[in-house]
């Protein structure tokens, strides 16, 4: 049996066993947050595990798709040994939550595979056998957080362009900076993305990231017009953070009293306590057919 089959066929299943269940009546869409950068190295991945685990602990449902479909990470740093992962929904073999693990304070994670290069050119039953599938997981969602892989490429756009939410991460790094640039100015010029967020890790005070911040806006204003930048704060310079990293464990876990532990968890209750952007609509599934094209 060709995959293409082995997909229709899992699709009929599901159509015979009834609709997905729905949102709940009244229920607010849940936020799909992106979580990218220009380069690597900047801590993406830990900003998207502990701003997961922060916003669970302010009582949201929190879902983490490991988006980087090379260079998959996000298990490796919460020492968590996934069975299955994105392969096996696209391949037909498995269903997303067949392919759900657990993570710590009951963050839920799909998994991403390591340098399964096809999974950016999925075929049409693909899509849509997957899109049913996201659909199911919706009402038991309200953030999705997408930690992206680094960099311009196309994967990253897709991601990118299907969020309702662009957190942009950048460290006082020169390098970080440009390579920031490089990707809005992709977003913006050729997608038409206007609204940005930014945290600035790594920072030693308010003084330094604002300073980033602030050199990151003249170069968007002058080269690429009128965009809407909005600074969400800075995660402190802290020696807890890589000692947590080495123990495979999130710093809010593992040192919540530590500087960038606490800092998590403001940011967490300040953006639980956000009222969605106007163009902030849509759903899971928007995201998946905003990410297909369909």
């Amino acid at each position: 049996m060709t995959q293409a089959q082995t997909l229709e066929k899992m699709m009929d299943k599901k159509s015979a066993a009834g609709p997905a269940p729905g949102r709940q009546p009244g229920k607010r869409p849940p936020r799909v947050i992106s979580i990218t950068s220009g380069k690597g190295g900047v801590g993406k991945s830990n900003i998207a595990t502990n701003l997961a685990y922060a916003l669970r602990r302010q009582g949201l449902k929190t879902l983490v798709l490991d988006a980087d479909l090379n260079l998959a990470n996000v298990d490796i740093l919460l020492g968590l040994t996934p069975k299955y992962n994105l392969q096996h929904v696209f391949s037909g073999e498995k269903g997303l939550r067949d392919i759900l693990i657990e993570g710590p304070g009951n963050i839920k994670i799909l998994p991403a595979s390591s340098g399964i290069m096809e999974l950016a050119d999925l075929n049409e039953n693909q899509r849509l056998y997957f899109l049913a599938e996201m659909e199911a997981l919706e009402s038991e969602t309200d953030v999705l957080i997408i930690d992206t892989a680094a960099g311009i490429n196309n994967n990253v756009i897709y991601f990118n362009l299907a969020a309702q939410e662009r957190l942009v991460v950048l460290t006082p790094e020169p390098t970080s900076l440009t390579d920031a640039y490089a990707l809005i100015k992709v977003l913006s010029t050729r997608h038409d993305i206007k609204r940005y967020r930014f945290l600035i890790n790594q920072a030693r005070s308010e003084k330094e990231a604002l300073a980033v911040y602030r050199k990151l806006c003249l170069v968007t204003d002058r080269f690429l017009g009128s965009l809407s930048l909005d600074f969400l704060g800075y995660i402190p310079y802290d020696t807890k953070l890589p000692q947590a990293v080495r123990s495979q464990r999130l710093v809010c876990d593992l040192y919540p009293d530590s500087p960038a532990g606490r800092t998590f968890t403001r940011l967490a209750e300040a953006m639980a306590a956000e009222k969605p952007h106007r163009d902030q609509d849509g759903n899971i599934k928007f995201f998946w057919q905003g990410l297909f094209g369909g």
